[in-house]
């Protein structure tokens, strides 16, 4: 009985309390034209299983589980849950306009929205960036649902949210009317700001056609993929460009981004002339670009969670941003100060956005804060033309220069050449013994420039045998780093992220162990044959007599093995360097291999060092990779 009493005590105490925690109801009015849902207007709930139905989410056991967001909007934090969100409108008497539910994220993949109908049953309607755009029912870049007026009740919707990266719930209540409004407003400035891109492409493409520039070239091939990116971040691609291929939007965006860093970065290297002025810049931005290719590969292929990750375009805009101001501080060359202009301003909309992805509110120009990416590339493509046209006026003054001293020096030559005339006119009246002595001295000068020619043609002969033999030497130089850095790899000791650039893949590994074994050529181990061909697998030897099949490992130390060969490549070096002493624990820790298999092979490469030792002299002072031919049978 007092467990009863007990038990309706709390239950009271709980229904009480409940008006404590109740959600906010948004009141709908004719008056207002929007209203954007924040903060406890928002409830969500994290179903971790993805196995909750409408049913159980509607249910009174899972009313209370429901938690009021503490953000202006909320994320699905964890990208592997289902998150569902509720929100209520509080409907009047009457209303004269049609009203809808939009969802301000366009790149969420799989979202459901729950109305009831007039028997208290939950209907939905399914959108999402995974859906073909032609399935929505208002072909809109944002998802919108349509909502049914019910006079003066309090009607509580439903949320179903399931994507692979950040998605911002932003949902916002509209007038139908306005809507039509927005919309219109918003889908002009996408059409200036992309007829602006379109307009500046083909101006480009005709001074390219006009002047040979390649700058114009490469400015455009920016400016296309810049629009590209642009279109799919802000859905309007989806929409116009691939309806028909959902699929498509998980990889434009990155794929988009990753062009126009690209060709951002070789855009800039033309225009700030980096490979005659800048040599360490060039070869930062050649670094920067296989690092962002090399990036893209790994999150396509090995981390998908990688692709969405986008601070890493950091890295070229650093390494433009600091040639462009090198470029006009220090080497004062005036093109640079429109790149230094257009980037600060790309730099500024880039600022915004990272604030935003951070949940810092901070809107310097307003409501237009929200487009000021867009802003910025309009700018920025507004500086770069004009720094295109700077480095050809440039070129133009130089060549006019260039002209303008021709032309003074041909005048000089002329005026030499009349004097000389002059003279010779002169002299020719006044004494005929003196004009044939000129003529014999002019000759003679003749003679001696033909003689100063023909050495500078021998002597240019000579510069280019030794700009030869300087080739020659560069390339011996270069063999030379190479085989140095390989006795490194051979006496000391390395990690295995140096150790893989020597021996990157199996290909190398089995080359290597090639030219070890049959340093001395090809004897078969059946017939005693030295004649062969090659065999079916990589660097394996065929027998000419018997058809003998030897492969590249085998009668080696890597006979058999399973493990990866660079890694077991690895693994004697280190077994080797530490003359046995390292420990299977720690083997495994640095090669991610079980330790019982680390084990194993140690104690099979700690055996061949022993028999190594039994059989030379001085063992200790060779390489590790001297081991290599030791078979355990041996």
């Amino acid at each position: 009985m007092k467990r009863v009493y007990h038990s309706a005590i709390l239950f009271i105490f709980h229904f009480l309390a409940l008006p404590l925690y109740a959600q906010m109801v948004v009141p709908l009015a004719d008056s207002v034209d929007q209203h954007l849902f924040n903060f406890k207007e928002i409830e969500w709930l994290e179903d971790v299983s993805s196995e909750l139905t409408i049913n159980e989410v509607s249910s009174i056991q899972w009313n209370s589980k429901f938690l009021p967001s503490i953000r202006f909007n909320p994320t699905n934090e964890h990208r592997q849950s289902t998150y569902w969100f509720r929100v209520k409108i509080a409907f009047p008497a009457a209303t004269n306009r049609n009203w809808v539910i939009e969802f301000f994220d366009q790149t969420i993949d799989h979202l459901e929205f729950y109305s009831p109908d007039a028997n208290g049953k939950y209907k939905s309607v399914l959108v999402g960036d995974e859906m073909e755009f032609g399935k929505r029912e208002i072909w809109h870049k944002n998802f919108i649902v349509p909502l049914a007026p019910v006079p003066n009740q309090e009607i509580t919707y439903y949320v179903k949210l399931t994507s692979r990266q950040k998605a911002d719930v932003l949902i916002v209540l509209r007038a139908q009317s306005w809507l039509f409004q927005y919309a219109l407003d918003e889908y002009f400035f996408f059409g200036i700001f992309y007829g602006m891109i379109l307009v500046f492409s083909f101006y480009n493409l005709l001074m390219f056609l006009a002047v040979r520039e390649r700058h114009y070239l490469f400015y455009i091939l920016y400016l296309l993929s810049l629009g590209l990116y642009e279109m799919s971040a802000d859905g309007i691609g989806f929409q116009y460009l691939w309806p028909d291929f959902p699929q498509w939007n998980y990889y434009a965006s990155g794929i988009f981004l990753y062009l126009s860093t690209s060709f951002a970065l070789v855009f800039s290297a033309s225009l700030l002339n980096l490979r005659h002025e800048n040599q360490f810049m060039l070869r930062l931005f050649l670094a920067a670009l296989i690092f962002r290719t090399a990036f893209l590969v790994i999150s396509i292929t090995v981390q998908p969670e990688w692709f969405r990750f986008r601070f890493v375009e950091i890295i070229p805009f650093l390494a433009i941003y600091a040639a462009s101001i090198h470029s006009y501080f220090i080497k004062k060359y005036s093109p640079a100060r429109f790149l230094v202009m257009a980037y600060s301003f790309v730099a500024f909309g880039i600022l915004y956005k990272v604030f935003q992805y951070l949940d810092i509110e901070w809107r310097p120009l307003g409501e237009l804060s929200h487009y000021s990416l867009g802003l910025s590339f309009i700018i920025e493509m507004l500086l770069l033309s004009f720094a295109i046209t700077d480095k050809i006026r440039l070129l133009r003054l130089e060549k006019e220069q260039a002209q303008a001293r021709t032309i003074e020096q041909l005048h000089e030559n002329q005026e030499l050449k009349e004097n000389q005339n002059q003279l010779l006119t002169e002299q020719v009246k006044i004494k005929t013994h003196e004009l044939r002595e000129q003529n014999l001295f002019i000759e003679e000068q003749n003679r001696q420039l033909e003689a100063a020619n023909h050495q500078l043609e021998q002597q240019a002969q000579e510069i280019a045998e030794i700009n030869l033999l300087l080739s020659k030497d560069n390339q011996k130089l270069q063999h030379d780093v190479a085989e140095v850095k390989e006795a490194r790899i051979l006496s000391k000791e390395v990690d295995f992220d140096e150790f893989s650039k020597m021996y990157p893949d199996d290909h190398s590994c089995l080359r290597f162990i090639a030219d070890k074994k049959w340093v001395h050529d090809f004897q078969c181990v059946k017939c005693n044959y030295d004649g062969y061909s090659e065999g079916k697998t990589l660097y394996s030897r065929r027998c000419s007599r018997c058809g003998y099949d030897e492969s590249v490992t085998a009668f080696t130390l890597l006979q058999n093995t399973r493990l990866p060969i660079n890694k077991a490549f690895y693994m004697i070096f280190l077994v080797y360097s530490s003359n046995g002493t390292i420990s299977s624990h720690r083997l495994s820790e640095t090669l991610g291999i079980r330790q019982s298999t680390c084990w194993a092979y140690s104690s099979k490469i700690k055996k061949a060092m022993r028999e190594y030792a039994r059989t030379h002299k001085n063992a200790h002072q060779h390489g590790w990779d001297s081991i290599l031919m030791v078979h355990e049978n041996a």
